[in-house]
């Protein structure tokens, strides 16, 4: 019971501070409405903690068409009723005060020196980076996809980031303060089994699934096919500088743990059943 405590002072913080977003966000979506004319897509992104969407999405957020905010939990806002044009001005505020302090995540600093972090040219793609309360929302509750269509009025784009499991599993049984490694292995699988009802509620070309090791073993490559699927062009010095800060090897969480036998082959037997996470082993 103590442990709720602050959860739900938290919650309760939130919700008193949506008349003050309502209003403020109100007035930034009229002055900022000549913006928002040439939107062609929103950017959601669907998955699990500690899976690489952090860099992701500050990478997208580099390019002079995207604003991709870190963590404004969209769904939050159109359970409240707020307009297409105050969820987007939102998300151009967070951007922005992410950009000033520096784009930090977990304890890293996502800066992409020379770009557009927080800024644009031409807003063509705008979303959030809020990965896994997104994928348990959509999935509990069914009918926030069709509302969430009918408010935004664009074409809705998922990006799905997976890493090796044993490293999500690991890093979730890490930072928790609750879960055991067989509860945190439970909790990720429950995941992935939301990915896989909401992408049978999605046409095919509406997700695109980036692997978190590939994205490392090749910047240029991962970031051409996401801007493909966004719509816009990959412009070399924009790749170039994301290339820059992204690492050259994934940080093998898997390894900080001890793993018992039927802990390690249950992960192996559950991701070998679904096809996004083919390939996937503890060794690689």
């Amino acid at each position: 019971m103590p442990r709720r405590g602050p959860k739900l002072a938290r919650k309760l913080g939130r919700k008193l501070r949506l008349p003050a977003a309502y209003l403020r966000s109100w007035r930034a979506a009229r002055a900022a409405h000549d913006s928002f004319a040439d939107l062609e897509r929103f950017c959601l992104f669907v998955g699990y903690p500690r899976s690489g969407h952090s860099l992701v999405g500050s990478l997208l957020d580099a390019h002079a068409e995207m604003i991709i905010a870190h963590e404004l939990h969209v769904l939050r806002y159109l359970r409240y009723g707020f307009s297409r044009e105050q969820i987007f001005a939102l998300l151009l505020e967070r951007s922005r005060a992410q950009a000033e302090a520096g784009r930090a995540a977990t304890g890293y600093s996502y800066v992409v020196p020379n770009q557009w972090q927080g800024r644009f040219r031409r807003l063509r793609v705008i979303g959030d980076k809020r990965g896994g309360t997104s994928i348990r929302k959509l999935t509990s509750r069914p009918h926030l996809l069709p509302r969430l269509r009918a408010r935004i009025g664009l074409p809705l784009c998922f990006v799905h980031v997976v890493r090796n499991p044993f490293d999500n599993v690991a890093t979730i049984w890490r930072r928790s303060r609750s879960r055991d490694l067989a509860s945190s292995i439970d909790h990720y699988f429950q995941m992935v089994a939301g990915v896989e009802r909401l992408r049978a509620q999605l046409a095919p070309g509406d997700v695109l699934d980036v692997r978190h090791e590939d994205l490392l073993d090749d910047p240029s490559r991962e970031l051409l096919r996401l801007c493909a699927f966004l719509g816009v062009e990959a412009h070399g010095d924009w790749l170039r500088d994301c290339a820059s800060i992204v690492w050259r090897s994934p940080k093998r969480t898997r390894d900080e743990v001890e793993w018992p036998d039927a802990a390690r082959e249950r992960v192996a037997k559950e991701a070998e059943r679904v096809p996004f996470l083919a390939g996937y082993c503890f060794e690689r």
